[in-house]
C-alpha cells in the first residue's frame, strides 16, 4: 500500500492526519525526539497534543468534573459546561486541563487537549523511613501544593499503604504514577477543581528540585557556564 492509498483509508476511518505547525512538532514526526522527558527538562512549550499523543501512547484519559454553570443576560438565561479532565501514563507524567463550552461532548475533548498540553514529569521515589525497597511509588520528599483555599501535602510512605486521599485526589496521583502517598489537606477541599490543582501544584513542585544538565541540548545551544 503506498502513501497516498494510506492517506485515504485514513480519512475513511475518521483518522485526523497530524501536519506538524511547529519545529518541535517536526522535530518528533521525523523521529529526531523520541523521549518527551527530553522536551519537558528542556522546558520548552508543548503546543500541538499530537507530539504528547505520539510519545506516550499509553495515556489514559479521565474526567474528573462536570458542572453546569448558568449566565444570566438581557436575552435570559445562558447554560454551559465546565468540565476538567487529567491524563496520565501511569508512569511519572500527568496532565490537568480545564473548559467551558456549549456542549458536553466538544467541551471534554477540549479539556483532554488542554490537559495533553499541560503535561509535566513527576519525580518519584522511595524517601519514607519505614520502607527500603528503593522503588519509585512515592513522593520523594515531603511537598505542598495550593490552589485557591485548598493546600495540601503529600508525605512520602512505605510500600503497600497505598494511596491515602480522596477519590478525586486518588485518580490524578494513580495516573502520575504514585501508588503509595499519605495527602493532608485543609481548607474548602470538598471543591473538586482546587483540590484537583492543589495536588497537581504539588507534582510540579517535585521536578523544581533537579540537578538537570542537558536542559538547553535541545534548543541546539550549549549551556553558558558560570563567568562565561
Amino acid at each position: 500500500m503506498d502513501e497516498k492509498e494510506r492517506s485515504d483509508t485514513k480519512e475513511e476511518e475518521g483518522t485526523e492526519i497530524w501536519s506538524p505547525k511547529t519545529d518541535l512538532g517536526r522535530r518528533v514526526q521525523q523521529g529526531e525526539i523520541t523521549d518527551i522527558d527530553e522536551i519537558l527538562d528542556s522546558g520548552m512549550p508543548i503546543m500541538e497534543p499530537q507530539i504528547v499523543e505520539t510519545l506516550l501512547p499509553n495515556l489514559s484519559e479521565e474526567v474528573i468534573n462536570v458542572r453546569r454553570v448558568q449566565r444570566t443576560l438581557d436575552s435570559g438565561r445562558r447554560m454551559r459546561f465546565s468540565i476538567m479532565a487529567v491524563v496520565g501514563d501511569k508512569n511519572g507524567h500527568v496532565g490537568v486541563g480545564i473548559d467551558k463550552g456549549v456542549e458536553a461532548g466538544p467541551t471534554i475533548k477540549k479539556a483532554i487537549t488542554r490537559a495533553k498540553l499541560n503535561i509535566i514529569k513527576v519525580k518519584r521515589g522511595c524517601s519514607s523511613w519505614e520502607c527500603g525497597c528503593k522503588e519509585a511509588h512515592s513522593v520523594p520528599f515531603l511537598v505542598k501544593g495550593k490552589a485557591g483555599s485548598v493546600e495540601v501535602i503529600l508525605k512520602p510512605a512505605p510500600k503497600g499503604v497505598g494511596l491515602v486521599a480522596g477519590d478525586n485526589a486518588k485518580i490524578i496521583l494513580d495516573l502520575a504514577g504514585i501508588r503509595d502517598v499519605w495527602v493532608f489537606s485543609r481548607g474548602h477541599s470538598r471543591t473538586i477543581i482546587n483540590q484537583v490543582l492543589a495536588i497537581y501544584d504539588a507534582l510540579k513542585k517535585l521536578s523544581k528540585f533537579k540537578t538537570d544538565v542537558k536542559a538547553s541540548a535541545i534548543k541546539g545551544r550549549p549551556k553558558k557556564k558560570n563567568g562565561s
